[in-house]
């Protein structure tokens, strides 16, 4: 999950306090700050980097009411992608003076493969036609930070907007507006709900009485590591349970800290 990418100074102290409140302990409490250090391990979150760089692991995420950021996925996802870069070089499936291998790794982390592995590739997880016509829609310099414009189903369901009482659509501030994806029946064309197959057939829509799009998810028991997209990589790991180094085929594998990321505060000020 992403709050442990990229791995910065401000990691491991960071945790700690994530670590206590979510789970509800005291640090007045000496076993409960014993509890919380034994769970974060410095030598296991340097080596993440390094195997989602390796394409070992496959899908980036957040947390679920715990310490995930999930307004941060993609943001993090590039910012991992750069550290590496600037710590590793150019990975050696790269043909040609570009980074496109790694991009395509990076990217599948966050749109493919996780729409493979929970059976919806068919529909949304990348632009083919014949799919869901999703997209975010980038201003390059501000890419993984900041969208122009979110598109639902080929409806723009998310933009940024100036002032509303402006003769020009300059003026600031500018911030993200619904759009027509959000308003009247748009809205039931634009969402898809994913159900099961034997839900599907039994006609859940019908009997719930639902105007949104209902889909089946398909093919999610079947899968394996190889039908992910560039991030196929099988390896032996092992983690030595007394000092949680991690080892890949044997070697051992690990990141320096960053103490400065990408994408962060200065694509924020406004």
């Amino acid at each position: 999950t992403n709050p442990t990418i990229p791995f910065t100074v401000n990691t491991e102290a960071e945790h700690m306090d994530m670590l206590m409140v979510c789970h509800h302990l005291d640090k007045s409490i000496k076993e409960d700050v014993q509890f919380a250090d034994s769970r974060i391990r410095p030598q296991t979150i340097a080596a993440e980097d390094t195997l989602h760089d390796m394409g070992i692991f496959s899908i980036t995420s957040s947390d679920s009411q715990a310490m995930g950021r999930v307004g941060e996925v993609i943001t993090r996802t590039w910012q991992t992608a750069d550290k590496n870069k600037k710590e590793f070089g150019r990975l050696k499936e790269e043909k040609g003076d570009n980074d496109n291998f790694r991009i395509k790794r990076y990217l599948s982390k966050y749109t493919i493969n996780p729409a493979i592995a929970h059976g919806i590739s068919e529909y949304v997880g990348s632009v083919e036609v014949g799919k869901v016509a999703d997209l975010v829609l980038w201003s390059p310099a501000f890419f993984g930070v900041k969208p122009n414009m979110i598109i639902k189903g080929g409806f723009i369901a998310l933009s940024q907007m100036g002032d509303a009482n402006a003769s020009i659509p300059t003026p600031q501030p500018v911030y993200y507006r619904e759009m027509f994806a959000h308003h009247g029946k748009a809205k039931y064309d634009a969402n898809i709900t994913f159900v099961s197959q034997a839900a599907y057939d039994k006609g859940i829509k019908e009997e719930l009485g639902l105007e949104r799009q209902v889909l089946p998810v398909k093919n999610c028991r079947n899968i394996t590591k190889k039908d992910m997209q560039f991030n196929d990589t099988t390896a032996h790991i092992e983690v030595n349970p007394e000092t949680y180094h991690v080892f890949v085929d044997g070697k051992e594998v690990t990141s320096k800290p960053a103490n400065k990321v990408s994408l962060a505060q200065l694509f924020s000020i406004f």
